[in-house]
């Protein structure tokens, strides 16, 4: 009836955007301010799928319970344990960083999760999670992921000079940022290289593993790489921006999408948050950690961050802060049309 709420039928899990994390050892605080920049953006409800060591459960959760309610509001949350169905666990969970490879078994564990972004610690969403939510419904029949290249660049990448394995199209491809649709990996069969029929997911990870543990050097990485070499046309490629790495910047500017839209999906992997290679990516680290809640997003993250920025001029990254900023802005720009929209609307009921 008119005037009446329409209530969706949908459980809730299906109406979240999925997102899960893998934190072991050291990773507790970069986790957190990965999950705040997921929050601080993002407009439709997140659940979060956290992988972790039984040690860190309880922190995870005081930490989130200290959060506002106007933020918890907007998410729910799931803590795992580390567990690998297949293959010896003590090698899983050693395969390059500790419980790395746990990414792997994400269509095995979360069987009721149809599409699901994955991320690595040390990423930064600098523009709402529903914005690459929304690539799952430009995938074509045959895709089931979607990942950004490893490089740019063939003749600077690492897999094109060294790799000793099979690997993805020129560069292969960086699984930090990872979107998948659970649902179709769930139900494919794998071309590979050990027996001539298919091989779903699961039954063909640790046959994989064996095969090439003495050439994969980004354990879990290589091994995605080898399974998209064998079945590229399961995979989406998405453009750097989405993905976006020190390697992007720090030999001169080589990812035109981040420069003409601006970084989406900051990845500040070798350790560029901690120490002082890198201090643009440092710095974003830095103002997003310390923004309070329920501060203004200009006065409190994006004026402190540019005055950071004139820090770090002295860097080839640092050289290009609009690339850093351009989606930030955009972002806030939005959240305060959304604000004085519904507000005039309140207003003008009266």
């Amino acid at each position: 009836k008119p005037g009446e709420q329409k209530h969706s039928k949908e459980p809730s899990s299906l109406q979240c955007m999925h997102l899960a994390v893998v934190a072991c050892g050291d990773r507790l605080e970069e986790t957190l301010i990965m999950l705040k920049s997921a929050v601080l953006f993002s407009n439709r409800r997140l659940c979060f799928h956290i992988f972790a060591e039984d040690s860190l459960k309880p922190e995870f959760e005081k930490k989130l319970k200290e959060w506002p309610s106007s933020y918890t509001k907007k998410f729910q949350y799931n803590i795992y344990p580390i567990t690998f169905s297949v293959g010896n666990a003590q090698e899983w969970k050693k395969l390059f960083k500790p419980c790395a490879a746990q990414r792997l078994f994400l269509p095995v564990i979360l069987k009721d999760v149809d599409s699901l972004l994955y991320v690595d610690t040390d990423v930064l969403f600098l523009r709402p999670i529903d914005d690459i939510w929304h690539i799952l419904k430009e995938f074509n029949s045959t895709q089931l992921a979607a990942m950004a290249p490893e490089h740019e660049i063939p003749k600077i990448g690492w897999y094109s000079r060294f790799a000793r394995h099979p690997y993805y199209g020129t560069t292969g491809v960086n699984s930090g940022v990872m979107l998948m649709n659970l649902t179709r990996i769930r139900n494919t069969q794998f071309k590979n290289s050990m027996v001539p029929s298919g091989l779903t997911w699961e039954e063909m990870l640790y046959p994989l593993y064996q095969k090439y543990k003495n050439y994969i050097t980004w354990g879990d990485q290589d091994l995605l790489n080898i399974i998209f070499y064998f079945n590229p046309e399961c995979l989406y490629v998405f453009p750097c921006q989405w993905n976006y790495r020190p390697d992007h910047c720090m030999y001169g500017s080589n990812c035109k999408g981040a420069e003409e839209e601006g970084v989406s999906i900051l990845h500040g992997n070798r350790g560029v948050y901690h120490d002082d290679k890198q201090p643009t990516f440092k710095a974003l680290y830095e103002v997003i950690r310390d923004f309070p809640f329920e501060d203004n997003l200009f006065q409190s993250l994006y004026y402190p961050l540019q005055s950071k920025f004139l820090d770090t001029v002295h860097t080839l990254c640092g050289r290009i802060p609009q690339v850093f900023l351009k989606q930030i802005e955009k972002t806030m720009k939005k959240v305060y049309e959304n604000r004085v929209i519904v507000y005039l609307g309140a207003n003008h009921r009266y």
